[in-house]
């Protein structure tokens, strides 16, 4: 069969079943099932290239998962964020695009600060994206992360060790995390389990797939934002400066619990759509 033919009733299939990325999403995962990157995969395409009939039948497989709305990095093992790819799948959130412009937002801040070897902290960091991203982005950041889920441990233990083995990681309560560090933190970021408890995800993709964990933060939403908030007035030190990732609905309530918690220049991030995504303030 010709990999073009396979990839448009691959799309079909996928927007059949609701997936908004359904030719991205076949590129990729014919990719992957063939050993080739995106673009040597469409240049085999234009010119008429074939499947064999096993490597035809090892994706069919995958593409019935993925129509059944199984995240993409799950079958892959794998999830692009800023310059990183990293391991992930199952019992750890799969990092999304809108965290790496609140990535890019702190980094702008964390330079802004123009410290020589800053001290970061990353609080829930989940698969590691932020916290690598910081640590690969500055070199000179000393970088210290938490995650509580020995699920998701599995795969972040992993991604620190390919990107950054000196970074710290650990296991524990982002309430009580590094008490060794208290006044001393020029960054602190977090992107917390911020969705209300009786909200149900709008994919599937993330409430059938992505942990609970990482995902709900009480009657409002906000219960970890107000325990980060809390651990951060500890940790950072004076002028320095807190990142928190929200819903785009939430960032009026989140700054308010900010500028109640005497935070200074407390202000709204927005992602590339201009919805609110963070709220950015000064200790």
């Amino acid at each position: 069969m010709k990999i073009q033919e396979l990839l448009a009733a691959t799309v079909e299939k996928f927007s059949k079943a609701g997936i908004e990325s359904a030719k991205a999403d076949a590129e990729i995962l014919l990719g992957y099932v063939l050993g080739l990157s995106r673009g040597e995969l469409l240049s085999r395409a234009i010119t008429n290239g074939e499947i064999s009939v096993a490597d035809r039948h090892s994706f069919e497989q995958l593409a019935v998962r993925r129509a059944q709305r199984e995240p993409l990095q799950h079958l892959t093992g794998r999830a692009a964020f800023r310059s990183l790819e990293l391991i992930v799948g199952p019992g750890v959130f799969v990092p999304r695009f809108e965290t790496e412009n609140v990535v890019e937002k702190a980094i702008a801040e964390l330079r802004n600060l123009n410290v020589a070897d800053p001290i970061v902290v990353d609080l829930a960091t989940g698969s590691g994206a932020i916290a690598l991203s910081l640590a690969v982005e500055i070199p000179t950041a000393k970088v210290f992360a938490v995650e509580l889920s020995e699920d998701a441990l599995v795969y972040t233990r992993q991604n620190f060790a390919n990107y950054a083995p000196e970074a710290v990681l650990v296991q524990g309560d982002l309430a009580q995390a590094f008490p060794e560090l208290n006044g001393k933190v020029d960054l602190l970021i977090s992107n917390p389990p911020y969705i209300p408890n009786e909200m149900i995800p709008i994919y599937p993709e993330v409430h059938l797939h992505d942990p609970k964990l990482a995902l709900y933060g009480g009657v409002d939403g906000l219960d970890i934002v107000r325990k980060v908030d809390q651990r951060a007035r500890e940790l950072v030190r004076p002028g320095g400066k807190l990142v928190i990732e929200h819903a785009d609905m939430q960032g009026s309530q989140v700054r308010q619990i900010l500028v109640d918690s005497d935070w200074q220049n407390v202000y709204t991030g927005k992602d590339l759509a201009g919805r609110d995504r963070m709220v950015i303030a000064t200790r």
